[in-house]
């Protein structure tokens, strides 16, 4: 690798701050599958989403054929209150690792969310606030999505509803406070304020709940509630479009200073941080321009990628929502109350799901165990406390390194760094204290959630 001396941390100016957002499905030869009415199994069309999204954010969710969006310049301007972050060539884990790889990461965590979801977040409120609605509904799991909409709901004068999943409410409890500091209300999910929270309890009580569950809330509240729509933090195609920020600064940065990654990495729960981060590097690939290796990371314990079927499936365990073709466990899948965090999604982003499918990117799991130890290291030496969803990433990323130490190859690894975990210390001390296990579903546990799997024709 050929390139003028490349400092710590590579600060790109505000001038450098893309204008537009990166659509990597115009240049997919197979396109994500449509998603499907419930009751029809057509594909949904604009006006039967109406009821639930942000007319704006239909058109870009169903556009498989602009390759970029204009980003709106009040959009714009809130970015740059934190925008753009920084690329950090992690030269210390190099050193303590002793390997002759190249390591950097893509810090999304300097803002008071902590993490990459105000990025979407943004977007999302301002798409609702421009179309006159009075509110947003939403859910969220580890809470960083719902600190990041309620941030954006409060810079535009939103109502901000979140239903979060109930082992998350109780576990991050300052995560749910910063929340209600921005003037959202948070709801534990299921709860008995819809009516599918009241099935899901009855059907499985004391249950701690999922993103499937607290979906289903968000979007029943949505429907019925006049001047309100639902908004997502992950899964979505328009969420992976608005997070394409985090690739395209990180290419500008890497260009500036000559440096091509061999292998990028990001954590996979939904597939917000992941799409977002290598969307324009895939899109080199897809267009036979570059080639680079792509590695998800999810957890042991939610293997949507590694463990699930290629199928179509509700994208809630109340089943309101349109199907969706994804890599599944099954929507009525509920995973174990660890600390995953946000990686705790039954299914994957359709996008992700087609390239995975089409062989154009790699799907690891691992402990959880593991996780938090490659987090102590990686805190210990490049001092910021990263995220347990972040962790996974750097787990594979310290392990690939690794390899180039035994083989004595210099390859150059990116991962994304989508947050802090300040507000995780409850995982940090379990896992500390020796009470943190690796529950892994058994074959014949997620059989259960495929044989309930929708039959499309």
């Amino acid at each position: 690798m050929k390139n003028k001396e490349i400092p710590y941390k590579i600060y790109l100016e505000e001038k450098d701050m893309p204008t537009a957002w990166y659509n990597v499905r115009a240049d997919m030869k197979n396109k994500p599958a449509p998603l499907l009415n419930p009751g029809t199994h057509q594909p949904m069309k604009a006006e039967e989403l109406a009821g639930v999204f942000c007319d704006e954010l239909i058109k870009q969710e169903l556009d498989n054929d602009t390759a970029y969006f204009e980003i709106p310049e009040e959009i714009r301007n809130f970015y740059r209150m934190y925008r753009p972050s920084p690329l950090i060539h992690a030269t210390f884990l190099e050193k303590k690792l002793g390997t002759p790889a190249k390591i950097f990461y893509k810090f999304e965590g300097n803002n008071t969310s902590g993490s990459h979801k105000l990025n979407s977040a943004i977007a999302q409120a301002y798409y609702a606030k421009k179309q006159g609605l009075r509110g947003v509904t939403t859910e969220t799991g580890a809470g960083q999505w719902g600190t990041a909409l309620s941030m954006a709901c409060s810079y535009f004068g939103l109502d901000c509803k979140v239903f979060m999943v109930k082992c998350s409410y109780e576990q991050k409890p300052f995560r749910r406070e910063v929340m209600r500091t921005y003037g959202a209300s948070v709801t534990p999910s299921p709860s008995m304020e819809t009516e599918v929270g009241k099935r899901i309890l009855a059907a499985h009580p004391g249950t701690t709940g999922s993103l499937g569950c607290a979906i289903s809330e968000a979007v029943e509240k949505a429907v019925t509630t006049e001047g309100y729509r639902y908004v997502l933090g992950s899964v979505l195609n328009q969420v992976l479009l608005h997070q394409s920020i985090i690739g395209l600064e990180t290419k500008i940065a890497l260009d500036k200073y000559g440096v091509k990654p061999d292998i990028i990495i990001g954590c996979a729960g939904g597939g917000s941080n992941l799409g977002g981060l290598i969307s324009p590097f895939m899109g080199e690939k897809l267009r036979g321009e570059a080639d680079y290796r792509f590695i998800a990371v999810e957890p042991a314990s939610c293997p949507s990628f590694t463990r699930g079927v290629y199928a179509y499936d509700f994208c809630d365990t109340g089943m309101v929502c349109p199907l969706a073709k994804m890599y599944t466990l099954g929507s009525d899948f509920i995973p174990s109350p660890n600390h995953a965090g946000g990686l705790r999604y039954h299914g994957m982003s359709s996008i992700l799901s087609q390239l995975y499918d089409d062989g154009l990117m790699e799907a690891v799991s691992v402990k959880q165990t593991d996780v938090f130890r490659a987090a102590e290291q990686f805190a210990r030496v490049e001092g910021i406390l990263p995220a347990p969803e972040s962790s996974h990433a750097i787990r594979v990323a310290i392990d690939e390194a690794l390899k180039c130490k035994e083989t004595g190859e210099e390859k150059t690894i990116v991962f994304g760094l989508t947050g802090t975990g300040y507000f995780d210390m409850v995982a940090y001390e379990k896992f500390h204290d020796g009470k943190m296990d690796d529950y892994i579903p058994t074959d014949e546990e997620l059989q259960v959630y495929r044989d309930k799997l929708p039959k499309i024709d």
